[in-house]
């Protein structure tokens, strides 16, 4: 049985057929380990002279962007990620900086250390990350770890943590701004509740769903909810939904909307697999990507991995996958012109392609601890979910 969660964020279906161990992940830090892999090429450009400062960021307890922001703050130094690491963790990551010349010796605070290792002549970009290696300890779980030998078999869909976990909201404001319902967006942001959430957390969001509170509530909105004090307090200022989405940092409204195409690319995923479509292998006309990460057509005898259309302003329409998004999307009523956003250009997206299966390696397993390397964009919580097959994801710790 599907969680409920799971269909949430357009999830609606298993890729295997393994009957799951049950169990909790990231019981501590210390249970989750991520670490970055940079292609080798992009490690041996790394020198000692002078260039772009390269780092390595070790964090726990704390996600990419507020470190990076809190570097920034403490030590003036703005630097850019490849990839996103979330809180739940013990990560490891490169970082660059945007400008030359500005580097810093060895950092660290009680939740993450930041490391010189070198210079590059130009900026790392994501196009230099292949992926990340974890290894994960599931407590509480069956002795039948060793039994799973689908992990190649498993559907690219995006994780929990792109749609907010125990708040899943995030694709819903991306739908609000498509739609240019700025208010909507606003109410969301600041109201919407989930039974996932913290007892106080939905008390605060119930009482900021009359605009005529935020004065009254104001003081009393948690730290972490930065977003939230963002919107209010130019709510207050000129209570303008469009203006307060507009003072939400570039960011986090990008990925807004990029997260309302998550979840069409979930569903869209979900109804291909439903109606019997062949996933895990290309066929003649499927759009793919090499195995340098480059799309074009499928051609037999070629090493490449099927893609499906990530929607936008560009979508493109020719593929075998067209009847599915399409009646995804007049069921959403949302249509690709509408991720052109002439009243907030800078959010716009023209979509792309996504990889449909998930590619694993170095996969391996003892007692109740699995390690594998996942290439870049995939999510290690959606190969977890065919391992585990949990009945409460959140619970579960996803």
């Amino acid at each position: 049985m599907i969680p409920e969660l799971d269909s949430q964020i357009g999830i609606s279906v298993y890729s295997t057929k393994f009957d799951g161990i049950g169990g909790k992940i990231r019981i501590t830090p210390e249970d989750f380990e991520v670490s970055e892999k940079i292609l080798e090429k992009t490690l041996n450009l790394i020198n000692q002279e002078e260039g772009y400062a390269v780092y390595k960021l070790k964090k726990k307890r704390i996600d990419t962007n507020h470190a990076l922001s809190n570097i920034f703050k403490k030590k003036g130094l703005r630097l850019k990620s490849l990839g996103l690491k979330d809180a739940s963790a013990i990560t490891e990551q490169f970082v660059c900086s945007g400008h030359k010349g500005k580097a810093i010796e060895d950092y660290s605070t009680e939740k993450y250390s930041l490391k010189k290792i070198g210079f590059v002549k130009k900026p790392l970009s994501k196009k230099d990350m292949i992926g990340n290696h974890f290894k994960i300890k599931i407590s509480d779980c069956t002795d039948k770890l060793s039994s799973f030998e689908e992990f190649n078999n498993i559907l690219n869909f995006y994780g929990y943590q792109r749609f907010g976990s125990k708040r899943p909201v995030t694709h819903l404001i991306g739908k609000a701004i498509l739609q240019r319902n700025f208010g909507k967006a606003v109410d969301l942001i600041l109201s919407f509740t989930s039974d996932y959430d913290s007892k106080e957390n939905n008390e605060i969001r119930k009482k900021l769903d009359d605009k005529q509170n935020y004065k009254q509530y104001f003081e009393k909105i948690p730290k972490q909810m930065d977003v939230e004090r963002i919107v209010i307090k130019d709510m207050m200022e000129h209570d303008d939904p469009f203006h307060a989405v507009r003072a939400i940092p570039l960011s986090l409204r990008r990925f807004y909307i990029q997260a309302y195409q998550s979840f069409i690319f979930n569903k869209s995923l979900s109804a291909a697999f439903t109606d019997g479509e062949n996933l895990f292998e290309p066929e003649s006309g499927d759009i793919c990507f090499d195995f340098k990460g480059i799309i074009g057509k499928f051609i037999k005898g070629l090493d490449q991995n099927l893609a499906l259309p990530f929607v936008g302003y560009s979508y493109y329409k020719k593929t075998r996958f067209d009847y599915q998004i399409s009646q995804i999307m007049k069921q959403e009523e949302v249509a690709p012109k509408d991720f052109f956003i002439k009243e907030m250009q800078e959010v716009s997206s023209e979509g792309g392609f996504r990889q449909a299966a998930i590619h694993c390696s170095d996969y391996s397993s003892h007692d109740n601890i699995v390690e594998f390397t996942l290439s870049r964009g995939s999510f290690a919580t959606i190969l977890l979910r065919e391992i585990m097959k949990p009945s409460d994801p959140i619970y579960a710790g996803f």
